[in-house]
C-alpha cells in the first residue's frame, strides 16, 4: 500500500512539473560555457624567430609549422617567382641531395612540405629530432640548382597552358584582377611571359629577401617536451641569418563607382561563373568582426543560407550559391556572392543575388536565422577545440593579428551577444549592391543579349567587356555574318580537300597514333587505333601502366578503368562508333542533320561553328579550312561539363595532314598531347580490338 501511495505521489509530481513546461516555446539558451584554452609555451631566438610549443601526449606524433608573416609581395613582371621558390624549396639542402633527402623522409614515414614563405612537417614523435633537423636544413640552406629550376619552370608553364580554356580558372583570375587591380599583389597573376622573365638568380634573391626570420613563427604540436624542443630548435634554427624583409608599396584598390557588369567571353563555357563583389576593410581585431561573419553566414554561408535557398531550392538555377567575406590586416579584401549557373538563367541569377544582398542590408533578419547562424559557429568552435592544432592556430592568430589575449576565451560569449541590429549594420557596412562589381564569365553568344537588359532598383546595369587577362576590350561581335554561299557542305568539303582530298581519305582503311603528355611531372601516353570497320581502341597509360582503355569491335566493346572492366552499353557503343571513324567529316557530308551556327573566335582565329549533334560542335578555320576545335558536353555528377579538344601543328603523313598537337581540356584538367608517330594502313591488326 505504501509503495502504491509513493508511486501515485511521484506520478502526480512528475505530471505537475511536466504541465509547467510549454513545449511550444523553444528553450532559451543558457549562459555561454567558459572556455579554458591551454596556452602554448613560447620562446624567441635572437634572430627573431618566435617559437610556440603545444604539448599533447595522447598520440606519439608531432607536427611542425613554420609561418613567415610578411605583407603581400608584388612580383610584377616576374610574377611566378614565388611559386618557383616554393617548388624549389625542400629539394634537399647544400649538405644533402634531393634524392637522399626524400628517401630519408620517406623511410621515417614522415612528410615535409614547403611554400615560398612557409614549411610544414609531420612525423612520429620518436623521429622528431631528425625531422626538425632536416626541415631546418632545407629551409636555411636550400639547394637551388639550374636543373631543378628548369624542371619546375616547365611544370609551371604547362599548368598555365591548362588554364587557357578553364572557365573557372579564368573567372577566378579576372575577378581578383578587377577587384584589386593588376598592380596589386592580390590582383596580379602569373603568365607565360612573366614566368619566362624569371631566372634562377631571381629565385635566390626572392628567397634571401623574404624567407627571413624577422616575421617568422615556428609552432610545434604533439608528443614532445618543451625543454627538449627548445634545445633542438635553438640548435637547428640559430644559424638562420637575422634579416628584415624589404618594405613594399603598391596601388590602393578602389571599388567600382557604380554597380556594373564586367563580362568575360568564354565561347567554350557551358555555364556562367558569377561573382558579385566589393572591397571591404575588415580585420579580426575589429569590434564588428563577428557581426560580419554572422551576416555572411545568413546570406550565403551554407545550404540553409538565403542565396542557396533562393537560387537552388526555389529557382533551380544552380547546384549551389554562396558568399564569403575575407579579413586582412595588411590591405583591403573582398566580399563575394557567387554561383555557377546555366547559361539561360545567367541574367536572372545576377538579379537574384543583387536582391538578396540588398535585402539583408535593408531588412532585419529573423530570430530563427540568427539563432541558426550562431549555432553553426558555436558548434564549429567547440568541435575545433578538440584538436591540438586549434590551440596553436588560436595562439598564432593572437600574435599575428594583434588580438586581445582573451579573444578566444570570450568567443562564444561574443557570438551569443550578436543582435539582429548588429547583423543589419554589418551587412550595410560590408555588403554593397550600390557599387557592386558583377563579374560574369561565360558564353557571350548565349547570355549577353539578356545581360544587357538587366535593370536593378529602377536603373539599367551597364555592361563593360574584358578579355581573359582583365584588360578592357570591345563588345564581341556575335552576329558576324557568314559569307554568302557558305554552307555546311562547302565547309566540310574545304576541310577534306585541304587535309588530302576525298579520294586520299577514302583509301585509308586504318591508322595508328601514339602521343605523349605530362601530368604533374609524370608521363602520360596515348595510343589510338581506328579502322573503317567500326573498330576503335584507345589506351591511356601513366608511367607505362594502363589507366583507361576503350575497345570497340563492331557492335560490341568494353572499357577498363583502373583495372575494372565493364562492357559498353548500346548507347556507349553508338557514341564510340561516331569517334571511331578515321575521318568523321566524310560521314558528316551525308548525315544531313548538321547545322551551321555561325562564326566564333577560337583564340586569335575566326572559325565556322558546325553543330554535329545537340552535344557536340566542331570549329573550322575560316582562312585555312583546318579543324581547330571540337567541343562536346556531358553530365558529370549532375553538372554539365565541356570537353574541349583543340587541334594544331598539322603535318603530312602518307599524303594526309594530321594534327600533331592535341590539347584536351575538361573542367580543371588539361592535357597537351604531342603526337610522336602516325601510321596509315599499317600497325593495326584484329588482335588490337579483342
Amino acid at each position: 500500500m505504501k509503495k502504491t501511495l509513493l508511486f501515485l505521489m511521484l506520478s502526480f509530481l512528475f505530471t505537475a512539473s511536466y504541465a509547467q513546461i510549454d513545449r511550444s516555446q523553444q528553450p532559451k539558451p543558457g549562459p555561454a560555457p567558459k572556455i579554458n584554452l591551454q596556452e602554448p609555451n613560447t620562446f624567441q631566438l635572437k634572430n627573431g624567430l618566435k617559437v610556440m610549443v603545444v604539448e599533447n601526449h595522447k598520440l606519439p606524433r608531432v607536427s611542425i609549422q613554420l609561418t613567415i608573416d610578411n605583407p603581400p609581395i608584388l612580383e610584377g613582371e616576374k610574377a611566378g617567382v614565388s611559386s618557383l621558390t616554393s617548388s624549389l624549396l625542400g629539394n634537399g639542402s647544400k649538405s644533402i641531395s634531393k634524392d637522399d633527402f626524400n628517401e630519408e623522409v620517406d623511410f621515417l614515414g614522415a612528410n615535409i612540405n614547403f611554400g615560398s614563405q612557409s614549411a610544414f612537417a609531420r612525423s612520429l614523435s620518436k623521429y622528431f629530432p631528425r625531422i626538425l633537423e632536416l626541415m631546418a636544413d632545407a629551409a636555411i640552406n636550400p639547394n637551388f640548382t639550374q636543373e631543378e629550376f628548369d624542371k619546375e619552370r616547365d611544370k609551371l608553364l604547362t599548368g598555365l597552358k591548362a588554364q587557357e580554356n578553364d572557365v573557372s580558372a579564368i573567372a577566378d583570375r579576372v575577378q581578383s584582377a578587377l577587384a584589386y587591380g593588376k598592380n596589386h599583389p592580390k590582383g596580379e597573376f602569373t603568365t607565360e611571359e612573366t614566368v619566362n622573365n624569371v631566372t634562377l638568380s631571381d629565385v635566390q634573391e626572392f628567397y634571401r629577401d623574404y624567407f627571413v626570420p624577422a616575421n617568422a613563427y615556428l609552432v610545434v604540436i604533439g608528443d614532445v617536451e618543451f625543454d627538449s624542443v627548445k634545445e633542438l630548435v635553438t640548435k637547428s634554427f640559430t644559424p638562420w641569418t637575422k634579416a628584415v624583409p624589404p618594405s613594399l608599396s603598391y596601388s590602393k584598390p578602389q571599388d567600382a563607382q557604380y554597380t556594373q557588369i564586367n563580362f568575360v567571353d568564354m565561347p567554350n563555357a557551358v555555364q556562367s561563373e558569377i561573382s558579385v563583389q566589393n572591397l571591404v576593410n575588415l580585420k579580426m581585431k575589429d569590434e564588428d568582426y563577428l557581426d560580419a561573419l554572422i551576416a555572411n553566414r545568413i546570406l550565403g554561408g551554407g545550404a540553409q543560407a538565403r542565396l542557396f535557398l533562393n537560387l537552388r531550392e526555389d529557382k533551380g538555377y544552380t547546384y549551389g550559391s554562396f558568399s564569403g567575406i575575407g579579413n586582412d590586416k595588411y590591405s583591403p579584401t573582398t566580399f563575394r556572392a557567387y554561383a555557377s549557373v546555366r547559361n539561360m538563367v545567367t541574367d536572372s541569377s545576377v538579379v537574384q543575388i543583387l536582391k538578396e544582398i540588398d535585402k539583408i542590408s535593408l531588412e532585419a533578419v529573423t530570430e530563427e536565422e540568427l539563432a541558426n547562424a550562431k549555432a553553426k559557429y558555436v558548434g564549429n568552435f567547440v568541435m575545433a577545440l578538440e584538436k591540438p592544432q586549434t590551440i596553436a592556430n588560436y595562439a598564432l592568430n593572437i600574435e599575428t593579428e594583434g588580438l586581445p589575449k582573451d579573444f578566444y576565451k570570450t568567443y562564444l560569449e561574443r557570438i551569443n551577444a550578436v543582435t539582429i541590429e548588429d547583423v543589419k549594420k554589418a551587412a550595410q557596412k560590408y555588403f554593397s549592391s550600390s557599387n557592386a562589381r558583377v563579374v560574369v564569365t561565360g558564353k557571350g553568344s548565349e547570355v549577353m543579349e539578356n545581360l544587357e537588359k538587366i535593370n536593378f532598383k529602377g536603373k539599367k546595369v551597364p555592361v563593360l567587356y574584358y578579355d581573359k587577362t582583365a584588360d578592357k576590350t570591345e563588345k564581341p561581335d556575335y552576329n558576324a555574318s557568314v559569307p554568302e554561299g557558305t554552307t555546311v557542305e562547302s565547309i566540310l568539303e574545304k576541310y577534306i580537300e585541304v587535309i588530302g582530298g576525298k579520294e586520299k581519305l577514302e583509301s585509308v582503311e586504318s591508322y595508328a597514333l601514339s602521343a605523349e603528355a605530362e601530368m604533374q611531372g609524370m608521363k602520360l601516353e596515348l595510343e589510338m587505333k581506328k579502322t573503317t570497320k567500326d573498330q576503335f581502341m584507345q589506351d591511356v597509360k601513366v608511367m607505362g601502366n594502363s589507366m583507361q582503355k576503350q575497345v570497340l569491335d563492331g557492335d560490341k566493346g568494353y572499357m577498363v578503368a583502373q583495372g575494372q572492366r565493364k562492357d559498353l552499353s548500346p548507347e556507349e557503343i553508338e557514341r564510340i562508333k561516331e569517334e571511331s571513324a578515321a575521318f568523321p567529316e566524310l560521314n558528316y557530308l551525308v548525315a544531313g542533320n548538321i547545322s551551321l551556327e555561325g562564326i566564333e573566335a577560337i583564340g586569335d582565329k575566326k572559325a565556322y561553328k558546325l553543330n554535329i549533334t545537340d552535344k557536340k560542335s566542331s570549329f573550322y578555320d575560316i582562312e585555312t579550312g583546318l579543324k581547330l576545335q571540337e567541343v562536346s558536353t556531358e553530365e558529370v555528377q549532375g553538372q554539365q561539363m565541356a570537353n574541349t579538344l583543340q587541334f594544331s601543328d598539322y603535318k603530312e603523313v602518307s599524303g594526309i595532314k594530321f594534327p600533331f598537337k592535341l590539347n584536351q581540356t575538361m573542367g580543371p584538367q588539361n592535357f597537351e598531347f604531342i603526337v610522336k608517330e602516325i601510321k596509315v594502313n599499317e600497325g593495326v591488326s584484329a588482335s588490337d580490338f579483342e
